[in-house]
């Protein structure tokens, strides 16, 4: 049994008791979380693809944590000129445990 959902504008396949990273969600650590954008869902049945999602389906998870990722450097450079320019950023990442699919 697989689902493919919506979270924060990204698309995750996710099945039970799995833990994926995901944009910052603005819940508290150890609370549930309900996710009903899923736009495609699988089981021994067969598969039910949403248009653009699925209806009767929801995908529960709980908080972890909330992390940040490794750190990005971007750096710019134009040759010959002198110019240089180093940024970095560090993504802000929940860590959820998928519950359950329901259909």
């Amino acid at each position: 049994m697989y689902a493919i959902v919506n979270i924060s504008g990204k698309q995750f396949k996710v099945t039970p008791a799995q833990q994926i990273y995901v944009p910052l969600l603005e819940t508290e650590v150890g609370s549930k979380v309900e996710f009903a954008d899923v736009r495609l869902f699988a089981d021994d049945n067969g598969v039910t693809v949403g248009s653009p999602s699925v209806d009767s389906a929801k995908v529960t998870a709980t908080v972890l944590e909330h992390m940040k990722d490794e750190k990005i450097l971007v750096f710019h450079k134009k040759r010959r000129k002198g110019y240089r320019k180093l940024n970095g950023h560090r993504q802000q990442l929940t860590r959820i445990e998928i519950e359950r699919i329901d259909t």
